[in-house]
């Protein structure tokens, strides 16, 4: 029978296991022996894990000779004191410098030792430590493996999804279901293709800025061509992009744009494709580069041309799109996006796309409404925006600041005062006029204060003569098929823009409602044209049959 014995020691001689007091005389140092406990052999029930107190009722102060004695019992403690310079069992103490009594597994012919010694303290063998450290390492594999074997399968199955899964394809929609697509493909001077994962780039892009194509408070636009062998160029396909230069004193707005622009929830057709930002530390200045409109800003475009219904409606409907992109929680394809206010929507801040659409531009002042801002850090927004276009509530500093949609009830009226430009310069209304800008009888920048007098005092909005929801493409005849939906749109316009300007900002109309609308126009337009179609195969089934 396998016998199981537990040796525990206090070390002698040297007295390891007491605490050495010296006491000096004239002629030398004296040592006094301290406590162990010294029991011999005796039976116990220590399972040989954790921590066991021996038992032991007998302290006594060791002699410096050996005192071992055996007992051939299955499983014994024995508490002996010992000196560390002779062997016990055949075997040489190497541990008895320790203040704890840790044991350590000893193998002999027909038993297992476990022993331990300790010195330095006193009664330091009443409580043994088992020592685990040969346990510990199995254990920890043990548990690692099942995380291990989790951490492969989620590898692995990332790994397929990326490498099995259709890319998505840059040029079309990320909903089918969509009827405007996120990337357009209007042939510009500059690629369509969405740049936003291109504003980490660790190398300024070869840029040769060539003219200059507009200027605002914080900053000036630049015409600029990509040099040959930048990676942008030949991979996305930019040849002529603009740059947006702000002086290094315009950090706050430049860094502020940046922000809203990398957010990839951003991208939208309608939306400014952005392609990256960059910190030109030796000319201290600030770039931002984007793709390029060679058509200019909306506001240049209407003091140029008269439009047709046509352009009206690709214009509005594009505008109300981008401005709905921004105001939403979600994107077109339904994943969850931070809701954004423009809060500076004006016709110089939009500009014209190749297919007479708008593309919405000039983030500087825009701010994410995210539900954890407080309304402290809502209030430190401050009165922002240009005076003409400010909402009534913006110019009187009144805005809800506990409600995250007043930021965008004050887009929609600056955005009804933008279509209001946009109809006001429509063949469709019949006679038009030189383009003025909003409220155009007060001087080229009026000042809050101005603005204040006629919106909030006299509770002024630009004027809609009724010429223009009567007039119907010059054509008297409101029976005539080509006539009735220009009618019927300008209407719809001239009505919501009422309805978006109004004094009050729960009452007005949301950027969502408003492309809706425009997209009823669309429908009623197509359902004209199929009814002029069937109206010229019968006339010309009539002129054949009366042959």
């Amino acid at each position: 029978m396998e016998l199981l014995r537990f040796s525990v020691f206090c070390c002698g001689a040297v007295l390891f296991g007491i605490v050495l007091l010296p006491v000096e005389t004239n002629t030398s140092m004296i040592t006094i022996k301290q406590l162990c406990k010294f029991c011999d052999l005796q039976a116990t029930k220590c399972p040989g894990k954790g921590i066991c107190k021996v038992d032991c009722d007998i302290t006594s102060i060791c002699p410096d000779d050996n005192d071992v004695r055996k007992k051939d019992d299955n499983i014994t403690f024995e508490t002996v004191c010992h000196n560390p310079a002779n062997p016990l069992y055949g075997l040489y103490l190497d541990d008895y410098n320790n203040t704890k009594c840790i044991m350590k597994e000893k193998k002999a012919k027909d038993s297992k030792f476990f022993i331990c010694s300790c010195s330095n303290e006193e009664e330091c063998n009443e409580n043994i430590i088992f020592n685990l450290n040969s346990q510990v390492g199995p254990v920890i594999l043990v548990s690692l493996v099942p995380l291990l074997v989790i951490a492969i399968f989620v590898i692995t199955s990332f790994y397929c999804y990326r490498v099995c899964s259709p890319q998505e394809n840059p040029r079309k929609p990320l909903d089918n279901t969509d009827k405007h697509p996120i990337i357009d493909n209007e042939g510009s001077d500059s690629s369509s293709t969405h740049a936003n994962n291109l504003n980490h780039n660790t190398e300024l892009l070869p840029i040769e800025l060539d003219v200059l194509v507009g200027k605002g408070r914080f900053a000036e636009v630049y015409k600029a061509k990509l040099k040959q062998g930048s990676s942008v160029r030949e991979e996305h396909g930019f040849e002529t992009v603009a740059v947006k230069i702000f002086q290094f004193e315009e950090y706050a707005s430049w860094k502020n744009e940046k922000d809203i622009f990398s957010d990839a929830d951003l991208r939208h057709e309608n939306v400014l494709h952005f392609l990256t930002a960059e910190e030109r530390k030796g000319q201290r200045q600030y770039w931002l580069i984007t793709a390029y409109h060679p058509l200019g800003n909306l506001q240049e475009y209407l003091t140029n041309h008269i439009i047709s219904w046509h352009d009206l409606w690709l214009l509005g409907s594009s505008l109300a799109r981008a401005v709905a992109h921004l105001h939403s929680d979600r994107t077109s394809c339904g994943r969850c996006k931070v809701p954004i206010a423009h809060r500076d929507i004006k016709s110089s801040n939009i500009l014209v796309k190749k297919d007479m659409t708008c593309c919405l531009c000039d983030f500087g002042l825009a701010l994410r409404l995210d539900n954890s801002l407080s309304v402290d850090e809502l209030a430190n927004s401050g009165q922002v925006g240009t005076a003409r276009y400010m909402a009534p509530e913006v110019l009187e500093s009144r805005i809800n600041l506990e409600n995250i949609e007043s930021f965008k009830q004050a887009d929609v009226y600056s955005m009804a005062l933008v279509l209001w430009e946009i109809i006001s310069r429509c063949s469709a209304i019949g006679e038009v006029k030189e383009y003025k800008p909003p409220f155009g009888n007060l001087r080229e920048h009026p000042c809050v204060e101005s603005m204040k007098d006629s919106v909030l005092r006299d509770r002024g909005r630009p004027e809609i003569p009724n010429s223009w929801t009567s007039h119907a493409s010059g054509s008297p005849s409101l029976t005539d098929r080509l006539t009735v939906v220009p009618l019927q749109g300008i209407q719809m316009v001239c009505s919501s823009i009422e309805e978006c300007w109004d004094h009050d900002p729960e009452a007005r109309l949301t950027a969502h409602c408003i492309a809706e609308r425009f997209d009823d126009v669309e429908y009623l337009d197509k359902l004209s044209d199929c009814s002029d179609s069937e109206e010229k195969m019968l006339e010309e089934i009539i002129v054949v049959d009366e042959k």
